[in-house]
């Protein structure tokens, strides 16, 4: 930070009043979006192991080709759960917990635009938490259908009892929705309505640019969504047939619901991973971000551009070939505004003083796990290769690279990368890179191998093989149980840390943010006076002030 900018810095010594620094307040119906952020992230940790304990137990059965684990309906009901907790109970509220925590602190707002809907918003996920997991309970147990529930196997109900796993699974999911189109109203009406003096669009941070995107994929995809999960419960539950076959209905207008949404998805959870990266790699390397205007708007392009690709997840459905040609080329074109990015993050780093700190690394793993998923991913937007691999271990490849390996390893950039500023305390570095490297060796050795396997044609969700397939099953179960044991180091680190850890000062990185101009972990309400924003957010190198202080613009 340049000398001129600590001169503007605002006045926010610790203690300040109201600040959550009393944990019993994460317990509670608050209206502080910084208590709501850490409600979200350590709600979507705590599903993120559950969902763990599952795949490692799948990877237990997969070890060896005979189903001598688990019985294959548990098996079924394993990878159903699994796909759901780690997407929908994972993904989504951690990505929204750091949005809460982060936005209004980089646009210099008090709070979130609507407070009281932001608090509604976050405790709906507890609330449809349990009503996932009581299905495990049920007779039957949990839905079986697979994270995608596709009707006719999603209308079974074999034991017959209104009250089931799948039916459960729908409902949840109904509240996932809802809970999500809440918070993408609060967040894109707080950035476009409540930033500082100033803050024009091209001054804003990246990672808000991404974070507005990806909620405006929120607001036009989850209604299409959760339509579809209301009438597939009708369809279970009070015999309508909208999607059931057996009464004229058509499954395959519940793909076109489903995917509408649920591959945009995807961009709503890599689009702020995006912003994490953005955010990450000028600090630690001490550059500005190469070709900022083009990867603030990228993030909006790549919105764009994802309101037409869901059909490539359809062309085994007998999709016509003029559709299959026009989703090829849809779902190709959206890799040039993703090119941007990566560019400008190579650009970025190259040359630069790198700091070899513990969210520099994962960001840097982030990365070139990003780089093969995009490589596998144009692949699989070719309509030929696609249909080959279809229903192979090759797409469970892709999706795990693009999921863990850029969208998880971003995630635990931002931890350690705000840590100090949510806690006050400094993570010991030491644990954070055996975390690390952990991490990224049991990643790409439990999700490497099934691309081979998918060439070679093993199918997916099955919980007993041909015995061909044995050795690179072993290789991905070893990856996995590695994974699993990944964690224990993270644990032990933040909760450490944040107990007993060495007091971080207000900006550890010497990092250029509104986020980081106030105290650790911030005040109530953030800003003792709202701060007048003067220059872009990524000015490395110069010695430009980022802001005035309201009352030295007014005195001038």
């Amino acid at each position: 930070m340049s000398d001129a900018t600590l001169t503007a810095l605002p006045k926010t010594e610790q203690p300040h009043p109201g600040a959550p620094d009393n944990w019993k307040r994460f317990f509670t119906f608050s209206t502080d979006h910084k208590v709501i952020g850490i409600q979200y992230i350590v709600t979507a940790f705590f599903f993120f192991l559950i969902g763990g304990l599952l795949a490692m137990v799948m990877r237990g059965e997969l070890i060896t080709p005979a189903a001598d684990l688990v019985d294959r309906t548990v098996y079924n009901g394993l990878f159903t759960m699994h796909g759901t907790i780690m997407l929908f109970m994972w993904t989504f509220p951690f990505l929204n917990g750091l949005a809460n925590y982060l936005v209004p602190l980089m646009i210099g707002a008090r709070d979130m635009a609507f407070p009281k809907l932001n608090a509604v918003a976050f405790w709906m996920v507890p609330v449809f938490g349990v009503i996932l997991m009581a299905s495990f309970l049920v007779p039957g147990g949990p839905s079986q259908s697979g994270w995608w529930a596709y009707p006719p196997v999603s209308l079974q109900n074999p034991t017959g009892n209104l009250i089931n796993g799948q039916l459960l699974w729908l409902v949840a999911v109904a509240l996932s929705g809802i809970s999500s189109i809440l918070g993408a109203v609060n967040i894109v009406t707080t950035i476009v309505r409540m930033r500082a003096l100033g803050l024009g669009w091209f001054r804003m941070p990246v990672f808000v640019w991404a974070v507005m995107s990806a909620q405006i994929i929120q607001l036009f995809g989850l209604p299409a969504l959760t339509a579809g999960a209301v009438m597939l419960l009708f369809d279970l539950a009070v015999g309508t047939s909208f999607f059931n076959p057996a009464g004229g209905g058509d499954p395959v207008l519940y793909q076109h619901f489903f995917w509408f949404y649920s591959h945009p998805a995807v961009y709503v959870i890599i689009l702020p991973i995006f912003g994490v990266f953005s955010e990450v790699f000028p600090v630690h390397a001490r550059k500005p971000l190469f070709g900022y205007p083009f990867v603030a708007v990228s993030s909006l392009v790549i919105t764009g551009l994802s309101g037409v690709v869901w059909v490539h997840h359809m062309f085994a459905s007998g999709t016509p070939d003029w559709m299959r040609m026009l989703f090829m080329f849809s779902t190709m074109l959206i890799s040039v505004p993703t090119g941007v990015k990566v560019f400008a993050w190579v650009a970025t780093v190259w040359g630069g003083k790198i700091q070899l700190t513990t969210p520099m690394l994962f960001a840097l793993g982030g990365l070139v796990m990003f780089l093969f998923a995009g490589v596998t991913g144009i692949m699989l937007a070719s309509a030929p290769f696609d249909i080959h691999v279809n229903n192979t271990y090759f797409v469970v490849g892709h999706f795990h690279y693009v999921i863990y390996g850029a969208a998880v390893m971003g995630a635990y950039a931002a931890i350690y990368h705000w840590f100090p500023k949510m806690t006050g305390h400094m993570y010991y570095e030491g644990l954070g890179k055996l975390h690390f490297a952990l991490t990224f060796i049991g990643a790409n050795l439990n999700f490497f191998p099934m691309h081979p396997l998918g060439l070679q044609g093993m199918p997916r969700r099955v919980a007993s093989y041909d015995p061909e397939f044995a050795f690179w099953n072993v290789i991905a179960s070893i990856g996995g149980f590695i994974l699993g044991l990944s964690t224990l180091p993270f644990i032990l680190n933040i909760l450490s840390s944040w107990v007993q850890g060495k007091k971080a000062p207000n900006n550890p990185w010497r990092a250029i943010g509104l986020e980081w101009l106030v105290s650790s972990p911030p005040p109530h309400e953030n800003f003792a006076e709202i701060p007048v924003v003067v220059s872009g957010p990524y000015g490395y190198g110069s010695n430009e002030p980022l802001v005035e202080l309201a009352e030295s613009k007014a005195a001038e």
